[in-house]
């Protein structure tokens, strides 16, 4: 008679293939993901995020949840992902001013700079506009030099935080020009808006996507951009060189990271589902109205070469600023 038992070697072989392979028991990602802005909704940080979270949550296949976590410049938000599982299911997004300049000014942060993310891919960047309340008698910077050296009690600059990139350009701005003027730091972009539009500022310096609308409604007046060159959506406003202080110069710069110690899979997905999302001719278009040069990076490693990079330029600029906190 045949022996229709089955053989040791055959059990041995359907029980492996029954268990799942990590392949199958891996699939990233497979749940939600927290994506942590380090502001207060309404500022540039947060229109970027939002637009890169929609498209990142249709190419992943899940949600993407913003969490709005503002406060120490960036730094509340960014130790929130510091601190957490390095699964690729909570996010950052960086810029210069969370992460480049907050670890230039802060003597202490609560996570280490180095080895605290995952660089992912870059999202772009765009040159900080210079703007005045009206009742500030200037239409450019010499006028605003002047103004500024004969003001008493002197003219006071917003930030969106201190160690943020506007607090340094604020100081690069009062060095430059040779003035005093006393820093108002705030919690984000859109409260210190805010307060300009109101006239309780006089001088903010930021990137252009929340100040549009006010400049295109006369309730604030820029002065000038400061990069290299003019920007498309405000061609009448001259660049910081053109103006005569080509020392001038601040840009802002946004970025998608994980926490560090992510798998590098994980982050491959991630920069994958971010170049898609950069290439996506709406979500580029919406971002470049905001006045933000697109700029996907190459690869995640190149990305983070371009990060140390800049915290190499910018550590310069704020020590000569005296941008310092405790």
């Amino acid at each position: 008679m045949t022996d229709l038992r089955p053989s040791r070697r055959s059990l041995l072989l359907l029980a492996a293939t029954s268990l799942p392979t990590p392949a199958l028991a891996q699939v990233y990602p497979d749940r939600p993901l927290r994506f942590v802005i380090p502001w207060p909704p309404g500022g540039t940080n947060d229109i970027v995020g939002r637009l890169v979270a929609d498209g990142l949550a249709h190419r992943l296949g899940q949600p993407v949840v913003i969490e709005n976590r503002g406060g120490a410049g960036g730094a509340l938000g960014a130790e929130v992902v510091a601190k957490s599982a390095p699964d690729g299911y909570t996010l950052l997004l960086g810029g210069s001013g969370s992460l480049t300049i907050n670890q230039l000014v802060r003597k202490r942060l609560p996570y280490d700079p180095a080895t605290a993310f995952a660089p992912v891919g870059m999202i772009g960047s765009g040159a900080n506009v210079i703007i005045v309340h009206p009742s500030v008698p200037a239409t450019n910077l010499r006028e605003l030099q002047a103004v500024a050296r004969a003001a008493n009690p002197p003219l006071n600059y917003a930030s969106p935080g201190v160690g943020s990139t506007g607090h340094a350009a604020g100081a690069l701005i009062t060095q430059v020009l040779g003035v005093e003027m006393q820093h108002v730091p705030y919690r984000g972009t859109g409260p210190a808006m805010n307060d300009v539009v109101a006239g309780r500022i006089q001088v903010f310096t930021n990137a252009l996507a929340p100040m549009q609308p006010q400049i295109e409604a006369g309730t604030v007046r820029a002065l000038a951009i400061a990069g290299p060159r003019r920007n498309a959506a405000l061609p009448n406003v001259p660049t910081t060189g053109e103006a005569g202080f080509p020392d001038i110069q601040a840009a802002t710069w946004y970025a998608l990271f994980a926490t560090g110690g992510t798998p590098p899979d994980r982050v491959d997905r991630l920069f994958a589902a971010l170049s898609a999302t950069l290439a996506d001719g709406d979500i580029r278009k919406k971002l470049e109205d905001g006045g933000l040069d697109v700029e996907p990076s190459e690869s995640p490693a190149a990305f983070a070469r371009f990060v140390a990079e800049d915290a190499a330029r910018w550590e310069p600029v704020v020590r000569r600023a005296g941008v310092s906190v405790e």
